[in-house]
């Protein structure tokens, strides 16, 4: 859970993950990794590495997310589109990151709100946030079809 900032240069599907937050997720998928390329030996080991912070951790940590989708949550979620899903992107400090369009079906703004972030696990979870929860296929409103993603100030 982290505060959420507007983030333009991403695209509608994508969302700044802080690096903290992104290595505390997808851990057991970095150790893993580490673990197979043989650059560690046991778990251990490569929970050593990421602590250390090293760099071959970040460049797994970026593979890793090129697959898995998130979601991201603001509560209270009332509809459908208060939880949808982002294609994790790494970026320096603690706040996530959120396009400025796809605010809206969450009902928030940025000045101060917090957002959940969850991983799916199973193939059947990622195959549903990709294909029915992935916010650029949310863009009209499941109530009565009105754009969402609409420009404001």
């Amino acid at each position: 859970r982290s505060v959420i900032v507007v983030g333009p240069s991403l695209s509608l599907y994508q969302c700044g993950l802080p690096r903290e937050i992104a290595i505390e997720l997808f851990q057991t998928f970095v150790i893993r990794s580490l673990i197979r390329q043989q650059l560690a030996s046991n778990i251990g080991v490569a929970k050593s590495k990421i602590r250390e912070k090293k760099t071959i951790v970040w460049e797994i940590l970026r593979e890793v997310m090129r697959g898995h989708p998130v979601l991201l949550n603001r509560a209270p979620t009332l509809h459908r589109l208060g939880i949808q899903a982002f294609q994790p992107v790494l970026v320096e400090g603690r706040a996530i990151c959120l396009h400025p369009l796809v605010r809206k079906g969450f009902n928030a703004d940025f000045d101060g709100d917090q957002m959940a972030v969850h991983v799916p696990l199973s193939f059947e979870a990622q195959a549903e946030a990709r294909l029915l929860m992935f916010s650029h296929i949310n863009l009209l409103s499941p109530a009565i079809g009105d754009p969402i993603s609409v420009p404001t100030q």
